[in-house]
């Protein structure tokens, strides 16, 4: 693989996580529990998809193809889809939209903190634009976990449930592949296996203040980020969110 083609691959990961994430957050929009809720939603979903527009972007100019952001999102099929299975998960109730996007938002934060010091300037300025709605999501995101999991009976409960469904999905955010050695080779992104002291010392603080228990075994689903292996989930959630513009290419508005 050359680098160009690997720095493709890593900008659809990186875009592919937040357009794939942020239209399942945008699926509450109108439903959530309180109405701070829907519009807190509502927002980080537009953060993400803010995000995918900045990192898509780049890759289709990596590419060279002519592709846009909007072409990327919206004209591929599941398979050529790179995000990690996590993203993708169905919301479930309101805990397990919160453990998800707990889960995610802190490699998220971690990951955009390294990318802001890339030797690509502009995977750089991506990352650095991107790290402040990053930063906000996680703090967010992990008041609402401490606070669930540390709350009633049936929240702890719920939010218990939610993290033993999602943590075998943590593990492919660290496992590297050939596209992860490219990009630490050539300065542009890091070794995602450093990342992980990181990320459990504030995933398992916030999960200690819960009082919510990391279920034991090391098992990890993976293939999303590759793309060999997609959940059942990413397909129907793609069919929702193309069906406009392959029924009507090249719509506008």
């Amino acid at each position: 693989m050359d680098a160009n083609a690997a720095l493709f691959q890593f900008l659809l990961r990186m875009g592919d996580n937040t357009l794939v994430l942020g239209h399942r957050v945008s699926e509450w929009c109108g439903h959530a529990p309180v109405l701070e809720e829907d519009i807190a939603l509502a927002n980080t979903a537009l953060d993400l998809i803010g995000q995918t527009q900045m990192w898509l972007g780049l890759a289709g100019e990596i590419e060279g193809k002519g592709r846009t952001a909007d072409d990327l999102a919206m004209l591929r099929d599941a398979w050529d889809f790179r995000n990690l299975l996590l993203a993708e998960q169905p919301n479930g109730d309101f805990g397990q939209t919160m453990m998800r996007q707990f889960l995610f938002d802190a490699w998220h934060r971690i990951m955009l903190e390294r990318l802001a010091d890339s030797g690509d300037g502009r995977v750089a300025g991506i990352a650095a634009k991107a790290l402040k709605e990053a930063r906000y999501h996680v703090e967010r995101s992990a008041d609402t976990v401490i606070g669930l999991g540390d709350g009633t009976e049936e929240s702890h409960a719920r939010m218990q449930a939610a993290l033993d469904l999602l943590w075998p999905y943590v593990g492919e955010m660290f496992a590297p592949d050939n596209v992860d050695a490219a990009m630490t080779q050539t300065g542009i992104a890091p070794d995602p296996a450093d990342l992980r002291p990181d990320y459990d010392a504030h995933v398992l603080k916030v999960l200690g203040e819960a009082t919510l228990q990391v279920p034991e075994g090391t098992f990890a689903h993976g293939g999303g980020k590759a793309g060999f292996r997609h959940s059942e989930h990413l397909g129907h959630l793609l069919t929702q969110m193309q069906w406009l513009q392959r029924a009507y290419p090249g719509a506008t508005w």
